[in-house]
């Protein structure tokens, strides 16, 4: 186990080296950063001396060498727009976006074992029927379309939640509703079918026929070996939540990460994007990393 972390997180390493090479070539595609700092009306001299000051004046490979030297002295750039440390705008609405993150992250797990679990019980009943059409609805329904449906349900006719912003609990129930609805919605089915697989194992057969209650079956017994699976899909929904769903945070207007990325590419503040894109693609290694960990501490049997 011990050599097997090792060798994962030294894979880390060049994974990351890769993602901030093409996370660096995101300014060279969205254009000239000079232009986008100067005013139209500014001359060729000033434009010149910036360029020398951002270092664009060296040829391609030594910028990307510097660029990684200030990411090693944790200097991510200075945002145009905020004209503040960039790593420091991203680790400000991190805390955000982590907020939303956990409460859309719990409730989400929770409802999809939940009836993940109880439609595999009654297959092919009213119930599974009705789960199943719900979970097909949730993944087809774009998030958007989500989020302003919410928020014509319960802000504007039923006037009972605020439309957008961050504050008390209030505020995060309508954007944490709609990442629920978009993760639960995969996690669901997921568990269902490998419910359905599992109760019809040999094992399953001898417990029944030990005469154990059917709670202690599920969960003792079959929900252990879903877990596997299921911890892959839920693993890989952590970064998307952590990005906040970006167009689910812009639309309500919550200040988090994914709020932050869209203000930058909208506003071709580069150095901003980049450090959220990085941000976003750590996460997403770790949660991977903390995914493998888990099987093996699920079901001993796996081994790497």
């Amino acid at each position: 186990m011990a050599r097997y972390l090792a060798k994962r997180i030294l894979q880390i390493i060049p994974v990351l080296l890769i993602l901030t090479f093409i996370i660096f070539c995101l300014v060279y595609v969205a254009g000239d950063p000079v232009a986008l700092m100067l005013p139209p009306e500014a001359g060729t001299e000033a434009r010149e001396s910036l360029r020398a000051a951002l270092g664009l004046d060296k040829p391609f490979h030594e910028q990307f060498i510097i660029y990684i030297t200030n990411l090693l002295h944790g200097d991510f750039g200075t945002s145009y727009e905020y004209n503040q440390d960039a790593l420091q705008l991203v680790l400000e609405r991190l805390p955000y976006s982590a907020q939303l993150a956990a409460v859309a992250f719990v409730a989400s797990v929770i409802l999809g074992v939940v009836l993940g679990i109880a439609s595999a019980q009654y297959k092919d009943t009213p119930f599974d029927l009705l789960v199943s059409a719900l979970s097909a609805l949730g993944q087809a329904m774009p998030g958007f379309w989500v989020a302003i449906m919410l928020i014509l349900l319960f802000s504007v006719n039923m006037k009972v939640l605020p439309v957008s912003g961050a504050g008390g609990f209030e505020h995060i129930i309508l954007p944490a509703t709609t990442l629920t609805i978009m993760t639960a919605a995969k996690i669901v089915p997921l568990i269902r079918s490998n419910m359905i697989e599992v109760m019809h194992q040999d094992y399953i057969r001898t417990a029944k026929s030990k005469g154990l209650k059917n709670s202690a079956i599920v969960f003792k017994h079959a929900f252990k070996n879903v877990l596997v699976p299921v911890i892959t899909i839920v693993a890989m929904q952590i970064p998307t939540l952590m990005g906040g769903a970006l167009i689910t945070e812009t639309i309500f207007a919550w200040p988090g990460l994914g709020m932050l990325i869209y203000r930058g590419v909208a506003n071709l503040d580069m150095s901003v994007v980049q450090a959220g894109v990085l941000m976003v693609a750590f996460i997403t290694i770790l949660a991977n990393l903390i995914s493998d960990i888990a099987y093996c501490l699920i079901d001993p049997s796996i081994r790497y």
